[in-house]
């Protein structure tokens, strides 16, 4: 076995330096050394952990990505729905016209909507029943020419219910351009006509004082006289606190019951010009007009 070779004092390794220190200096270096790991661990994570302006920064611009990506399908999804109502528009046209010329009847109209189904398998909504209701929607809207943008901004099902629940053409203009301005579900244009809206908006407008009138003129735009409040599920008989309840409950509901841009600041707000401990029953603050409402609601019976 060949003989370890005596090393320099230049040749000592790590190790053997390690075992000729005294043993205090031993024990300091061996927690120096186990502190070392955790120490460069951490000052890893601080070089790597960035501000936080860079990250709040770094996120809105991940946000603009997202907004763009929601503002896109929003403008194309808008466009498939303006192209349907045109083709729509020009069946029921072209409907129209053939039986005014040609004399088609219910039959014809079936073949047609047989035939379609033959050529184009893969398409529905061409069914005889809806063929007719093209040409009724052509009929009814091909003299109103200043309401032909309204009907390419909603839906198919928001025109055909405009047009199924309304007689006179006042309220259908006055659903379509609601419908538009507020941005409605098909269910909660529905719950508007079951409710009578264009009756008690229109026939019987909000009472405003002289004014109010004269100050903001376009006050019973926002406000009603009168509230449908059906989604509350309120008992025959209740009070002002039962109707307060429900009001904080579905707060969603009356907010799109009272229209665009209001926001709820908070109920039994206390109010400094009214005697001490008032406080009113409900706080709403309009965002557009900048301005803040109260209202006291008291339960009347019907």
């Amino acid at each position: 076995m060949p003989k370890r070779r005596a090393s320099t004092p230049s040749e000592e390794r790590p190790f053997d330096i390690f075992c000729n220190l005294p043993h205090a200096d031993i024990s300091l270096l061996g927690r120096r050394f186990n502190s070392m790991p955790k120490e460069s661990q951490r000052m890893k994570s601080v070089a790597l952990r960035k501000p936080v302006a860079a990250r709040t920064s770094e996120q809105s611009a991940f946000d603009e990505v997202v907004r763009l990506i929601a503002a896109s399908r929003a403008r194309a999804l808008a466009a498939v729905n303006t192209e349907l109502i045109d083709l729509y528009w020009s069946i029921g046209e072209h409907i129209s016209r053939r039986i005014a010329a040609d004399g088609w009847s219910k039959n014809t109209v079936e073949a047609l909507a047989d035939y379609v189904q033959r050529v184009h398998p893969d398409r529905t909504g061409f069914s005889a029943r809806n063929l007719w209701r093209m040409r009724q929607f052509y009929e009814i809207y091909r003299d109103q020419p200043e309401l032909a943008p309204l009907v390419r901004e909603l839906s198919w099902s928001h025109n055909l219910l405009i047009m199924s629940h309304c007689r006179w053409p006042e309220e259908r203009e006055f659903y379509l351009r609601v419908s538009e301005r507020e941005r409605w579900t098909y269910r909660e244009l529905q719950r508007q006509i079951n409710g009578a809206l264009f009756e008690r908006a229109v026939l019987t407008p909000p009472k405003l004082s002289t004014v109010l009138a004269e100050l903001h003129p376009q006050a019973a735009e926002i406000f009603k006289d009168s509230y449908l409040l059906d989604f509350l599920d309120l008992p025959p008989q209740h009070g002002e606190a039962d109707l307060q309840r429900g009001l904080v409950e579905q707060l969603k509901c009356f907010l799109i019951e009272l229209g665009r841009d209001f926001c709820y600041v908070g109920s039994q707000y206390p109010l400094r010009s009214c005697k001490p401990n008032c406080a009113s029953s409900t706080n709403w603050r309009n965002r557009k007009r900048c301005c803040r409402s109260t209202i006291m609601s008291r339960a009347t019976a019907p």
